[in-house]
Formats: C-alpha cells, structure tokens, sequence
C-alpha cells in the first residue's frame, strides 16, 4: 500500500526508525521539502530533524501520559491539519491496551509502518475502532470522556 504522508504526525517512539522514514519519505519525494509532523519525548532528536529538513514540525509528547497527549491534539488542532497517524507497527502491537486506547484517539486515520528487508516501508491501514476525544488530533475537540464512534468510510467521504 502506498500513501501520501503530507501533513501526518509520526509518533517517534524509536529514534533510528522515525529518522530512517523520514530520510526514506525525503529521498522517494525527489527532496521536496517534509510535510511530516513528528511528536515525541526526545524533542533534541525531534529538532534535529526538522533543521535537516526530515520534519515540518515538532513536538514534545509523552504518549503514556494523557496529559501530554491532550495538550499535543491542543496544539495541532490549533497550529495543523492533520491527515493521519503513523505509528511504527511493533510499538502498536506491542503496546499495552491504555497505550492502544490512546494511539487510536490520536485520529480516524491511522496507519502501522513496517521497515521491510530492503530499506522500504509498508503501511497497513489500522481498522481498529477510533475514538473521536480530548485526544483527538482531529478537527474540534470533543468534551472530556466523550467518545464518539467513527466510522472510517464515511470520514473519507466527508
């Protein structure tokens, strides 16, 4: 599957993986400048990337902490318009059910990337249920514990 990751956040939960797609995005994009967004808690790792051009922008999040998360959909809400999540696949399905909860109330739109033997990335859609709340990085923000079921075809047809 192939998609066009201009304006998604990429949750840099691994250093090397994050920098490794974003210099993959950056090469098979013919060095157009990076639409990615990139939010995690090595923020000096994060801005090392965006001054090497890998990343539009950054910010800080600690995603097993719900207020960190919170005030990370506060600021893209505000300053972005996010298209989507990608999330490396092995943290996804090595995550524990709360750190699940949280990654799939980030956006209706969420994909898992895998680095294959060859250098390249996949992405696999992620069909889990979403969950429209404060943590949601997507449009208005809901009221605190209200979840909302979304569903996906009919977001990509809004």
């Amino acid at each position: 599957m192939s998609i066009k990751p201009d304006n998604f956040l990429l949750v840099d939960s691994n250093s090397e993986f994050s920098r490794g797609y974003a210099e993959y995005i950056r090469k098979h994009s013919h060095n157009k400048k990076s639409q990615l967004i990139a939010a995690g808690d090595n923020t000096r790792h994060l801005l090392k990337m965006m001054f090497d051009e890998l990343i539009k922008d950054y910010s800080y999040c600690d995603f097993a902490n719900e207020i960190s998360v919170s005030e990370l959909a506060s600021y893209l809400n505000e300053h972005h318009n996010i298209s989507g999540v990608l999330i490396s696949s092995l943290d996804y399905h090595l995550a524990n059910k709360e750190q699940q909860f949280i990654f799939n109330s980030l956006h209706p739109v969420r994909y898992l990337l895998e680095q294959q033997e060859d250098g390249g990335f996949s992405y696999q859609k992620l069909t889990d249920k979403a969950n429209m709340n404060h943590l949601s990085c997507h449009g208005s923000i809901p009221n605190v514990g209200e979840d909302i079921e979304v569903s996906l075809c009919k977001l990509e047809t809004d």
